[in-house]
């Protein structure tokens, strides 16, 4: 018998249960997630990105782990013996070649470890003074960013969370420093900083460091935290007129709470891009200075030093150049392509 479509009755075979069939068939379940396992699950399918990682942490692992076991540090000058002439057979030394002592020590059936690079002008091993750069140039880039991003994250959650006279005084301080010309700036700051700094740390712990480093470090915090700061004061922004920030100063949080537990949290995303992406432009500004006489302190090395270096010998030993300079290039390159897979896998603007 047909039922009537129109009729007033109740179908009660619509509320009978459920079998295991209609179930598996009517509720596809899958495993709960979180925002950072989807956006790592993203991160992981992107080749490119997930490829530059891996460069990024080979060459930070190989430039913390190769100095402990190599043979040669990267400020001994080979050819100079206390006590003794200058054996200036160590100078310049093209890759894979050997001293004249060394030679004669080979030659009694001694192994030598080779100079993979050579040596330089002073007779200092090329390579270790290349992991040793590497290791400099990452550090500065790595302990910039993060300056920036606390100092950025701060200024910038305080601007968009209390508005008003708050928000209209910080933003006019970051429209004053990008009104300044950037490199001018850094170069004057720089400049400047290590001489006032050199006395001052003299005789401390910080004179190890060296003066022009945390010269380096103070000229990223002074001026290069705005691009993050306001940033972070456009997600506040907008984040803060939701309904839990209500609901938490209906119930009495007070600001700083509720910018702790609410919105930065919710802003994580844009500031882990936004740090990736900084990082590859603090290297690139440390490789800079230092190519101008302004980075580390001699006899550290620093790949922006090590370039500079390779001016005087350019057309007799080109090799001390493009060593530096790829693996600036590489390591730049291998940031901003691991900080875009970031944003296309943690942004949620770009999914689907």
């Amino acid at each position: 018998m047909m039922k009537n479509k129109f009729t007033m009755h109740v179908d009660m075979d619509a509320f009978l249960p459920a079998t295991e069939e209609e179930k598996k068939y009517m509720v596809q379940m899958r495993p709960s997630s979180t925002f950072f396992k989807d956006g790592v699950k993203r991160l992981v399918k992107n080749r490119v990105a997930l490829v530059s990682f891996i460069i990024i942490v080979l060459v930070t692992v190989a430039s913390i782990v190769i100095p402990f076991f190599w043979p040669y540090s990267y400020e001994t000058m080979l050819g100079n013996t206390p006590g003794k002439p200058v054996d200036s057979s160590y100078n310049n030394l093209p890759p894979f070649t050997y001293g004249k002592t060394e030679q004669a020590r080979i030659e009694a059936g001694e192994n030598i470890f080779p100079h993979v690079f050579g040596t330089d002008a002073a007779g200092r091993d090329y390579f270790i003074r290349v992991v040793y750069g590497t290791r400099i140039s990452l550090a500065v880039g790595f302990f910039a960013s993060i300056i920036v991003l606390i100092i950025g994250m701060t200024l910038g959650s305080i601007a968009g969370y209390f508005g008003g006279k708050v928000d209209m005084i910080l933003m006019r301080i970051v429209d004053i420093i990008y009104s300044l010309p950037d490199m001018l700036m850094v170069i004057l700051l720089a400049a400047v900083m290590k001489l006032v700094l050199a006395p001052v740390i003299e005789g401390t712990i910080l004179a190890k460091i060296g003066s022009n480093i945390i010269s380096l470090f103070i000229v990223f915090g002074v001026l290069y935290w705005v691009s993050m700061s306001r940033l972070i004061r456009g997600q506040i922004l907008s984040l803060r007129e939701q309904e839990y920030v209500l609901a938490s100063q209906a119930a009495g949080a007070k600001g700083g709470w509720i910018i702790r537990k609410h919105l930065l949290p919710n802003c994580i995303s844009v500031v882990i891009i936004s740090t990736a992406l900084q990082i590859p432009n603090a290297i690139f500004t440390e490789s800079f200075l230092s190519f101008l006489g302004l980075g580390v302190n001699a006899p550290m090395p620093s790949l922006g030093s090590l370039t500079s270096d390779a001016l005087n010998g350019l057309i007799s030993y080109p090799y001390r150049m493009v060593i530096p300079a790829l693996v600036i290039s590489l390591i730049v390159l291998s940031l901003n392509l691991f900080g875009d897979g970031l944003r296309d896998a943690f942004d949620p603007k770009l999914r689907g």
